[in-house]
């Protein structure tokens, strides 16, 4: 590890091995109109974000000192996992349930999780039996979806606080803007879309073994495999194949910025999300070659679709020298400098430069950080605020980090700080502790989103 700070990002993105294709530094000044960021749902996500931390508020043990705040708060560790999984679960969640003085006074914090155990804790399929207010949310989701025309507007604010795995599928597809509102226009649009992506197979995907095409089809071809190791799905050969064609057919589409390193993690969630419309359990280990080539043709055309409609609101964090990530982590910067001086500080006592680690934050979207059923949850919220993915994703990173804040501060040297926000524990993380980010992330974007000063130097 490097054990000097980058003073530019072009030697940035010489020295680490996180960087790609990237160029010299633009300084550019983060600017936002305060009209364009008033959400049309911003009574109910400040309504939910409010109740997120009163219920959380209740659900916990109370020691007898006083309420630590948000940013401090230990978080339960209660995540959906496999029966096979039930015992480990259960005693993670007693132990971090316990009041400080239990916990001083039994075995640590969590027990050491086997490696299988983590493969399998990457599930993002399995759930516990619906209560009756998910019932009651599910069938609400039900009636808007059935609907001759759908209300995008309440669709977003029932989609805020999370999307039943259900419906999900519908769901992004009509946020994302790939399908119509009108429910008769449905069926033809998605026939229409699926035939217009295959038509791009037969008449570009034999180009990948033109000269012109080579480097970047062999970039695609090497990070395939590296796409969630963990996750049996995606070494399967067949979906493999799958995610070069998106990747390839995305790129030669978009010359302005073709592939970057990064995109593949982009398409996963999508593939997920839409695989989990024929398969009822443990999607990661489901074998693909069990399902039809339609079906596999319909997920692979809807994953391709989404992915192109989420890449074209932030597109400029993958063109030449990326400018939307250069600005994003200057603004996370700034906005870090004023909601918390003394971990800004910190960095700067030990010279972390916030482009060492938020670069991959931007860049993947948090993907790398977080497990990948933690990931999708996020993207319920993303679809459902306007520019969540360009804007809203700042004021999450923010949250994330001052999340750590207790972390960071016991850190006193520049390898110690680099290593702990290369490797945040976020392996236990579930619905609830996505909740809460986001709740902190929608508390400090009404806080700045309509006085950008207060984040500028």
């Amino acid at each position: 590890m490097k054990s000097k700070k980058a003073s530019s990002f072009h030697e940035f993105a010489r020295n680490t091995s996180d960087a790609w294709d990237i160029g010299d530094d633009e300084d550019e000044d983060f600017t936002s109109s305060s009209s364009s960021l008033q959400t049309l749902n911003s009574k109910v996500a400040k309504a939910t974000a409010a109740q997120v931390l009163e219920n959380h508020s209740k659900m916990r043990v109370k020691p007898e000192r006083a309420q630590p705040a948000l940013s401090e708060m230990p978080t339960n560790c209660k995540v959906n996992k496999s029966s096979s999984e039930a015992q480990l679960s259960r005693i993670s969640e007693e132990t971090c349930m316990r009041t400080p003085l239990q916990k001083q006074q039994s075995l640590p914090l969590r027990p050491v999780i086997p490696l299988v155990a983590r493969i399998s804790d990457q599930n993002a399929s399995g759930a516990p039996p619906m209560t009756v207010r998910e019932k009651t949310r599910l069938e609400k989701f039900r009636q808007l979806l059935s609907s001759h025309n759908t209300d995008l507007d309440e669709l977003r604010k029932c989609s805020w606080p999370g999307v039943p795995r259900e419906v999900r599928p519908v769901t992004w597809r009509l946020l994302s803007g790939y399908l119509p509102a009108n429910m008769e226009r449905r069926k033809l649009t998605l026939q229409r879309k699926r035939e217009e992506y295959f038509g791009f197979i037969q008449q570009y995907y034999d180009s990948r073994n033109e000269e012109h095409h080579q480097d970047t089809y062999r970039q695609i071809h090497i990070d395939i495999p590296r796409t969630n190791p963990l996750i049996p799905l995606f070494q399967q050969p067949l979906v493999q194949e799958i995610f070069e064609r998106i990747l390839f057919i995305w790129a030669i589409r978009h010359p302005a910025s073709g592939y970057v390193q990064g995109i593949n993690d982009l398409v996963t969630p999508f593939f997920v999300v839409f695989l989990s419309e024929y398969v009822e359990e443990d999607v990661e280990n489901f074998d693909v070659t069990n399902l039809s080539q339609d079906v596999l043709r319909s997920i692979e055309a809807d994953s391709f679709w989404c992915m192109s409609k989420l890449l074209d609101g932030i597109q400029d964090n993958y063109t030449f020298a990326q400018p939307g990530i250069q600005k994003k982590v200057k603004a996370l910067e700034e906005l870090v400098s004023r909601i918390d001086e003394q971990v800004h500080n910190h960095f700067r006592k030990y010279e972390v430069e916030y482009l060492q680690f938020a670069f991959r934050w931007m860049n993947n979207l948090l993907m790398r950080e977080l497990p990948l059923r933690c990931t999708i949850r996020l993207w319920d919220t993303y679809q459902s605020e306007p520019e969540g993915f360009s804007h809203f994703h700042l004021y999450v990173c923010a949250a994330f980090l001052i999340k750590w804040r207790k972390e960071i501060l016991d850190e006193e040297d520049f390898q110690g700080l680099l290593m702990l926000l290369q490797n945040l524990p976020t392996i236990h993380w579930g619905n609830e502790e996505i909740g809460l980010l986001l709740a902190e992330a929608y508390r400090l974007k009404y806080m700045f989103a309509d006085a950008p000063n207060h984040y500028r130097r």
